[in-house]
């Protein structure tokens, strides 16, 4: 039993990803809005009913990996080891992949990713909804450790913290792969800004911005 449903799960997966495969090639050819869920269906092989089984909406199939990788940084925090923060893991988990952004393809394939968001009212909108729900998840992965009386305030306020990291680092990297910069060099600038920024919530802002007198 068990191993049938292992492999019917293997399967899914492998049906999911021909799915978001075939979508991101579409959608590098013809941009978003050029490519429907029947396109989608036909170069994937597969039912156009198969893909509403796995993406309800044609801005799943576009987002499909990013809900993977901010799903990866809960998960992160989740597993974390004893004596390891919140903070820590969530950093890990963001900054371990700045080296591969030293691939030109990948750093082409971010190009195409937003400069198609930059050109989609509905792109922004769907991406601003993962990002909530995305917070969320994690505010209450930490609140199930550090809030057992269910005080939801401050592990929404370290989540969004948190995400707002990632986030800003997600949007500098599409400023800098659409101004040119390719290579090690965004690979280690990114890193840079990243160890930087989550350095200011390490510290805490007590002392950040303080004006002269």
């Amino acid at each position: 039993m068990n191993v049938a449903s292992g492999l019917r799960e293997r399967k899914k997966e492998q049906t999911r990803r021909a799915i978001l495969d075939a979508a991101q090639r579409l959608f590098a050819e013809r941009g978003f809005d050029g490519v429907t869920v029947a396109d989608v269906a036909r170069e994937a092989e597969v039912s156009v009913g198969t893909v509403f089984n796995y993406f309800p909406a044609k801005e799943d199939l576009f987002y499909g990996r990013m809900e993977d990788f901010e799903a990866s940084l809960v998960a992160a925090v989740r597993a974390r080891s004893a004596g390891e923060s919140v903070l820590s893991a969530f950093r890990r988990s963001v900054l371990e992949g700045a080296g591969r952004l030293a691939d030109p393809e990948r750093a082409e394939l971010i190009a195409r990713v937003a400069r198609t968001v930059g050109a989609s009212a509905a792109l922004q909108a769907r991406e601003r909804e993962l990002v909530a729900r995305a917070t969320a998840a994690l505010a209450e992965a930490i609140a199930e450790e550090t809030s057992p009386q269910g005080e939801v305030l401050e592990p929404s306020v370290v989540a969004n913290a948190l995400m707002g990291v990632q986030r800003a680092l997600v949007a500098q990297v599409h400023a800098s792969v659409l101004a040119g910069i390719r290579g090690r060099r965004l690979a280690v600038d990114v890193r840079a800004l990243g160890e930087k920024a989550f350095a200011v919530l390490e510290r805490g802002l007590a002392d950040y911005g303080v004006r002269e007198r």
